[in-house]
């Protein structure tokens, strides 16, 4: 007879987990196995990898997933391998090979071609992915064969640094380093820069380093975060706010805290901000007794013409569980 399964226990867990998501698993894959290590109720990421990418992957929980789409927008930093003169069916080393061709291009024309692809630039996104066309993700028209057509994108590469390149022997390919705008597809970039080259190319590593301010170093591999015991994961968790990064503080007392989270807006002396994160009280005098009340996110809003003007609030009850899980606040 097989043992009954046990039942995971979920509770509300709010935070942001810094994840160095392995090669193999998808975004939501690696997501869930982290959802159940720390049995949380609510969870989701802020952008997808590919099962061959690896590298930063924030996932959000409970209240920092009302957050979670200021970092689908952020800048984001990767390393890549593009191998020279093979091209494949993904424009990654998982398709199939549809063309091989002599690499002879010399180093001058490779620093040329990477100038080229500095700034904005037109891309066409490639058929395997998950942008929806009539409904209906590419990959799928992908997997039946079907090649539809695709308006190019425009994404910005800020920054593209040659970290190292082979031009001869058995695998010629080129290292480099990628700091891009949202929906820039790697894949397509290094395909792009092989066919400029005059000799195709595809990705065979792809590792995500940064993603807005966050870092590579600071992530924590799955397999580590198993190993931990459940109050040491816990305590890799990074605070709600930790998500609106570059925005403007604004403090208030209770009185407009108050209002704030009933989502009125409120009037004062601020200037004109785009982005601001709102701090106060905790609602209903629910600050723990034992130490002077420290203020609390309270959401995001934006500030014009004297009025702030609310965006995505926690709710009483999401600040309450946050006083009480964390050592900061309820100490």
């Amino acid at each position: 007879m097989h043992a009954p399964r046990t039942r995971v226990q979920r509770r509300p867990v709010h935070g942001v987990l810094l994840l160095d998501k392995p090669l193999g698993l998808s975004s939501n894959q690696a997501l869930q196995k982290a959802k159940w290590l720390l049995r949380a109720e609510k969870a989701g990421h802020t952008g997808t990898l590919d099962p061959l990418a690896s590298g930063v992957l924030p996932l959000c929980f409970g209240a920092a997933t009302k957050f979670s789409q200021i970092h689908l927008d952020a800048d984001k930093t990767y390393e890549t391998t593009v191998r020279l003169g093979i091209k494949t069916r993904t424009a990654d080393a998982e398709g199939e090979v549809i063309e091989t061709r002599p690499v002879g291009c010399t180093v001058g024309q490779v620093v040329e071609v990477l100038d080229r692809f500095m700034g904005p630039i037109q891309q066409v996104p490639p058929m395997h992915s998950a942008l929806k066309k009539d409904g209906k993700a590419l990959y799928e028209y992908a997997r039946e064969g079907e090649t539809v057509e695709r308006a190019a994108r425009h994404v910005v590469i800020h920054d593209l640094e040659l970290l190292d390149m082979q031009l001869q022997g058995d695998a010629p390919h080129l290292n480099l380093r990628v700091r891009c705008s949202k929906g820039t597809y790697i894949r397509t970039l290094g395909e792009d820069i092989g066919e400029a080259l005059g000799c195709g190319g595809h990705l065979t590593m792809l590792r995500r380093v940064a993603t807005g301010p966050f870092d590579v170093s600071q992530c924590v591999a799955l397999d580590a975060l198993e190993s931990l015991s459940e109050e040491e994961r816990l305590a890799r968790l990074l605070p709600v706010e930790t998500l609106l990064q570059g925005h403007e503080p604004v403090m208030l007392d209770a009185e407009h805290a108050g209002r704030f989270l009933s989502g009125v807006r409120r009037r004062g002396d601020w200037a004109d901000s785009a982005r601001v994160a709102v701090f106060g009280p905790a609602p209903g005098g629910h600050s723990p007794a034992t130490s002077i009340p420290s203020p609390v996110l309270l959401g995001s809003a934006h500030t014009n013409a004297g009025e702030l003007i609310p965006g995505r609030l926690l709710s009483p009850s999401e600040i309450q569980q946050i006083l009480e899980t964390s050592p900061e606040l309820s100490s």
